[in-house]
C-alpha cells in the first residue's frame, strides 16, 4: 500500500490509500478520486515528505540531529490541515516574488556573510547575491546594519541541482 496526501481544487487536504502510484493514476484516471470534504473531482497529489524510518542500530542519543537551519528556535509547526485557497494563493505569489528576486541574483554559497559585509562597507560593488548563512552570522549582519534578509522558500544550490 502507499499513501499519498491529496488535495482539491477548492483548497482541501485529505489522504488516499492506494495498491501501487499506478492504481492512483488509474482511479483518477477513471474519475474514482474525489474530495472527501466537497465531492470534487479535480484531485492532486499535495507535496509531502517521505516517510523514512531511523536505521535499525540507532539510538535516539546516537542519531544524526537536526541541522540548525532546518530547525532553529524560532521555527513553527506546520498544520496538517486543508491549506485554504487565500493562502495557497498567497504562497504561490510569495514563491513567483522569490523566484523573480533570483532571477538576477548570484549565488554565493557560504560567501554570502563576508561578500554581503564588503558590499556594505564599500569593498566591493554592490549586486544582487543569496547564499547561504548561519543564524550566528545572520544575526550579525544584522546587529551591523547590513541589509539582509531570509529567503521563504528554500534554495538548493545550482551544483546540487540535477
Amino acid at each position: 500500500m502507499i499513501v499519498f496526501d491529496l488535495h482539491c481544487d477548492a483548497g482541501h487536504r485529505f489522504e488516499g490509500w492506494f495498491g501501487s502510484s499506478s492504481d492512483y493514476e488509474e482511479q483518477k484516471a477513471s474519475g474514482l478520486v474525489s474530495c472527501p470534504h466537497c465531492g470534487s473531482d479535480v484531485v492532486g497529489k499535495a507535496p509531502m515528505a517521505p516517510a523514512v524510518g531511523a536505521k535499525g542500530n540507532t539510538t535516539p542519543e546516537t542519531r544524526m540531529p537536526v541541522p540548525a537551519t532546518a530547525a532553529h528556535e524560532d521555527a513553527q509547526p506546520v498544520s496538517n490541515t486543508p491549506i485554504t485557497p487565500e493562502v495557497q494563493k498567497a504562497l504561490t505569489a510569495l514563491a513567483k516574488a522569490q523566484e523573480k528576486a533570483l532571477k538576477n541574483s548570484t549565488w554565493v554559497g557560504k560567501d554570502f556573510a563576508s561578500q554581503s559585509r564588503e558590499m556594505h562597507y564599500g569593498e566591493r560593488d554592490e549586486a544582487p547575491i543569496h547564499g547561504q548563512a548561519s543564524i550566528e552570522e545572520a544575526k550579525a549582519l544584522v546587529d551591523e546594519g547590513v541589509p539582509v534578509a531570509p529567503l521563504p522558500f528554500p534554495v538548493a544550490p545550482p551544483d546540487e541541482l540535477n
